[in-house]
């Protein structure tokens, strides 16, 4: 979707069209920016910026306060649109979502009809804008659902990936950020043109573990199929920071934040799962991931968090590290959803029926009035 919380706003108040807004909280009360419309990007106002520092630079910015269970009923609505024409959906937030269309083309068309469709519908029935874009596989569709926006419609064939790909900067590649575009730069390798020309084992010295994988995106590879939530081997979420981090507190918030977000989706697939894992990239790009494998499987916040956070004390207890990037996962799932046996000591099973309830109580604030509306205290 087209700056999909901003365009609500501006669909509701045709007088705000073409006026700079911002989705967000208020400047004084150290807001940030959720969502910005096109015209307020003009200004170099994006999301996940201070309120202060969009204000700033652009004085006349229009401030409205977030509508999250809004947003959610209209995601839930764009959501059916997708769901008349394929059933395997992969979502990605309220916004954006992978869609794998090639078991309907018999009944609705090709991709191109379907997504020709879909953004039509989308249009007619919400009166709000999606940008299409349609692929060999994932990585390439959200290349090209980005490449022509406002209003984009892309379509990149199997022949036509390597033209579509040269031209762009080195860090449109997934895992580029601009230290590594820095360094890259240091070896005139500007383009995707550029890496695509290296082998994978000069790429693997520049890189390290990463360079094969970048090698592999220069050239369009991305073997990842199109799953849903309740289809997947694995629940993950991951963050990467835009400067390397070396707090320890702020690297528990973030994995405080990504892991509420993996047990919600867990409980949402009605899945329950016994693996937690933690990535953890370094600024150097070395990569270490750490797991423990429990008893029973659960799909209990307050557990999976306890696990994730003792692993990364433990992948981090040196205590010198510059971090890239942290995520979490659930694994190993069971799809058994009978009660568990009690546990052994009645006053942990009352805790874990007390979490649980809590959980469910999370779920529905969140399915209500929007993703992120109730967290806990730690993520903050």
């Amino acid at each position: 979707m087209d700056a999909f919380y901003a365009s609500v706003e501006e669909r509701e108040d045709p007088m705000l069209k073409g006026k700079p807004l911002i989705v967000g909280g208020q400047p004084g009360a150290r807001g940030v920016v959720s969502a910005a419309n096109y015209a307020a990007r003009e200004f170099g106002v994006f999301s996940a910026m201070p309120t202060s520092l969009a204000i700033r630079k652009c004085p006349n910015l229009k401030i409205i306060p977030p509508r999250g269970a809004y947003y959610a009923k209209i995601s839930k609505q764009i959501h059916q649109i997708f769901s008349r024409f394929t059933p395997i959906i992969e979502p990605l937030s309220l916004d954006e979502a992978f869609l794998d269309p090639g078991g309907s083309e018999m009944l609705h068309g090709d991709a191109m009809v379907i997504g020709r469709k879909i953004k039509d519908d989308i249009k007619n029935e919400l009166d709000l804008i999606a940008s299409v874009g349609i692929a060999p596989n994932k990585f390439l569709a959200k290349l090209a659902s980005d490449y022509d926006k406002p209003d984009g419609f892309t379509v990149v064939r199997e022949k036509d990936v390597g033209q579509f790909l040269d031209p762009m900067s080195v860090d449109q590649l997934w895992g580029i950020g601009k230290a590594t575009k820095k360094k890259l730069m240091r070896y005139q390798i500007n383009t995707v043109a550029d890496l695509r020309s290296q082998s994978p084992d000069v790429l693997e010295v520049l890189l390290g573990q990463s360079g094969e994988k970048v090698w592999q995106l220069a050239h369009g590879i991305d073997t990842r199929v199109v799953v849903t939530d309740s289809e997947a081997k694995s629940i993950s979420k991951e963050h990467t920071f835009e400067q390397d981090i070396r707090n320890f507190n702020q690297l528990e918030s973030t994995l405080m934040g990504l892991t509420e977000g993996v047990v919600f989706r867990l409980r949402q697939a009605e899945l329950k799962g016994r693996t937690i894992s933690i990535k953890v990239r370094f600024g150097d790009f070395k990569t270490i991931t750490r797991s423990q494998t429990l008893p029973t499987p659960t799909d209990i916040t307050s557990e999976v968090w306890a696990i994730s956070q003792g692993l990364l004390q433990s992948a981090l207890a040196n205590g010198k590290f510059a971090i890239r990037l942290i995520g979490v996962g659930v694994s190993g799932f069971s799809g058994d959803h009978s009660p568990m046996q009690t546990d052994l000591f009645e006053q942990k099973s009352a805790d874990k029926q007390k979490q649980s309830k809590l959980d469910k109580l999370s779920d529905q604030i969140q399915r209500r009035y929007g993703s992120g509306t109730l967290k806990r205290g730690k993520s903050l």
